[in-house]
């Protein structure tokens, strides 16, 4: 499974949803606090490009030398309605300051220098420490990831339903333990809708509902790199649904 750091970073990188939340702004319109993009720089601090009059701009201005403490939350929301669709944040806090010169005129880079991080999603709670955030590598398919799921939703929503045959028979499956049953052909009925849920270079999270709402986990033989192993990784996903 990818690590805590791996997957706050992979965020952090992600095209979810950010809000930078500053001491004193909690007036600030939500809008006002998202900023326009986002990246991590070689020592693991994050750069957040605003508009050059966005409330955080002119608190980080007025800061000057003293610290200015921020929090950037990123919220992950499943790119395919199921239920329960908030599918995990990020906290990544620490300290604010201005960067001039790195942005186009009308434009204010802000530097957040990365304090602690930590992330409650699919996979669980936990911290990060600044170090281990900094080293951390980024999924290789976040950048595709909701294009990805949404494509096997609506063009191979057939093979995605076969995977309620493999419930209970692969050990990559997580099926809580309230949802097992002896037969695991009484497990599947026709009730059970699978939606994809979450794509990573380690496997495909399904989301089965109807009487009952539970995720199950498929991994992968072997991580994938890059789109044309997960194609290969799916195929054989898919052959194994089929059999």
């Amino acid at each position: 499974m990818p690590s805590a750091a791996e997957r706050t970073r992979t965020l952090v990188q992600s095209t979810c949803s950010a809000l930078l939340l500053v001491p004193g702004l909690e007036s600030a319109r939500p809008e006002q606090l998202m900023p326009q993009a986002r990246v991590v720089g070689t020592d693991g601090e994050v750069f957040l490009l605003f508009p050059a009059d966005a409330p955080t701009v002119r608190a980080a201005t007025h800061a000057q030398d003293d610290e200015l403490s921020a929090v950037l939350e990123i919220t992950d929301v499943a790119p395919i309605s199921v239920p329960q669709r908030i599918r995990g944040r990020a906290w990544v806090s620490g300290w604010l300051t201005c960067v001039p010169d790195l942005a186009e005129p009308g434009s204010m880079m802000l530097r957040l220098e990365v304090g602690e991080a930590s992330v409650d999603d699919l996979w669980g709670a936990e911290s990060v420490d600044p170090e281990a955030f900094a080293n951390a590598s980024v999924d290789p398919l976040v950048a595709h990831e909701a294009e990805l799921l949404q494509h096997l939703h609506a063009a191979h929503d057939d093979q995605v339903q076969a995977l309620c045959g493999l419930l209970g028979e692969r050990s990559g499956t997580v099926v809580p333990p309230a949802e097992r049953r002896a037969d695991a052909q009484e497990a599947v009925t026709p009730r059970l809708r699978a939606v994809p849920l979450a794509l990573d270079r380690f496997g495909l999270r399904v989301r089965f509902t109807g009487e009952r709402c539970f995720d199950a986990r498929f991994d992968f033989p072997t991580p994938v790199r890059d789109i044309t192993e997960l194609r290969r990784a799916m195929h054989t996903l898919f052959g194994a649904a089929s059999h």
